[in-house]
């Protein structure tokens, strides 16, 4: 093990001591904010330490074994023991390497989904309403809720635009690589001969701003419209402007929502979407200045970027970011889509871990 690991591993054990003198004092529940920061740094803690103690134990098993060796009658006992610790001190250095890697803050917030109908005409809208379902399927499989923020209906049942908000555990984690292009290849229901067309649609994932602490929005800069909803809600809708439309006039950002009776919460809605995709705003700028800054094997998250295809005719979903390719579509369509997600998760991990290396040498 590196060093500087050790070291940090070393700093960890020593601050888990302090953190259970301190929550166990008699006056610790005296500020209940800074006694649940406390017990949120030592649950984060706690897990490492126990898993360094036992790299160090394998450590202890490695040089026990070691000197076990040199007696002829314990050699054999002792060469068994030295491959089982030097397995054990390879693998849990694995594993704490990646419990060090840096988290990204926002892995425990909610999403706004937002799906958008391109290439392709009336298939693409179509395609988009399927990889709505394919994403609401997965949050029901994993005790999400999904909320429709906005929704611009196509003709045939599909849609031009969907904007959605899940909420949830790690929301984000699961769903950040979902960003980006998706390709569909499929005969379409209004093909008459049967040829295969090839559409795509655009996914963006955004994790929820917290309007207060993540971006501050200058009322000055919004045109704030209000006008009547359309589509489905009965004699309603043609009776008050409950739609909200803000523009953000210094970067053209425009935000709708109607799917609410009630303006106030359209609007309330429509400024959560809009701080959330300033705050993406800021830092794909603020990637696009770091010229040290290596794209990962994931992939920019650039909408315009293709990362997946989702052939019908033979069955399969490849992700072109990470050359898998599953003959699952049906399961996949259907929300089963935690083996991709994970093998993205996985490679992810494999570049930090990389770069980790990298800076260490």
């Amino acid at each position: 093990m590196k060093a500087s690991l050790r070291l940090k591993l070393d700093q960890l054990e020593s601050r888990l001591t302090e953190l259970h003198h301190l929550l166990a004092a008699e006056n610790a529940t005296r500020d209940m904010d800074r006694y649940r920061a406390l017990a949120r740094e030592h649950a984060e803690i706690d897990p490492i330490v126990e898993r360094f103690r036992e790299f160090t134990q394998a450590e202890a098993d490695l040089a026990a074994a070691t000197a076990f060796g040199s007696d002829p009658e314990m050699k054999t006992l002792a060469d068994e023991e030295r491959a089982s610790a030097q397995s054990r001190i390879e693998r849990i250095g694995g594993e704490l390497q990646a419990m060090l890697l840096p988290k990204d803050p926002s892995d425990e917030r909610n999403i706004f989904l937002e799906i958008r109908a391109g290439t392709g005409g009336e298939e693409s809208a179509l395609f988009a309403g399927a990889l709505f379902r394919m994403y609401a399927r997965y949050a029901e499989r994993r005790k999400w809720k999904v909320e429709i923020v906005s929704s611009s209906p196509s003709d045939l049942g599909g849609f031009k635009e969907m904007i959605a908000r899940i909420v949830g555990d790690g929301v984000y984690a699961k769903l950040k690589f979902e960003s980006g292009g998706h390709r569909v290849q499929r005969v379409p229901e209004t093909e008459a001969q049967g040829r295969i067309h090839t559409s795509a649609c655009t996914v963006a994932v955004l994790p929820e701003a917290d309007p207060v602490a993540d971006i501050a929005i200058n009322p000055a800069d919004l045109r704030i419209d209000t006008f009547r909803a359309s589509g489905a809600g009965g004699q309603h809708v043609n009776k008050t402007d409950s739609a909200v439309r803000i523009t953000h006039l210094p970067t053209g950002i425009v935000v709708e929502c109607q799917d609410d009776r009630s303006q106030h919460r359209n609007r309330a809605q429509a400024m959560s979407v809009l701080a959330s995709r300033l705050v993406e705003k800021e830092r794909q700028e603020r990637q696009q200045k770091e010229a040290a800054h290596r794209k990962s094997l994931i992939g920019s998250g650039d909408r315009s970027e293709r990362i997946r295809t989702y052939n019908f005719p033979q069955g399969r979903v490849t992700d072109h970011r990470i050359n898998l390719t599953l003959y699952k579509i049906d399961a996949i369509m259907d929300g089963d889509l935690d083996e991709l997600i994970n093998a993205l998760a996985q490679e992810f991990q494999a570049e930090q871990l990389a770069a980790l290396a990298g800076e260490e040498r």
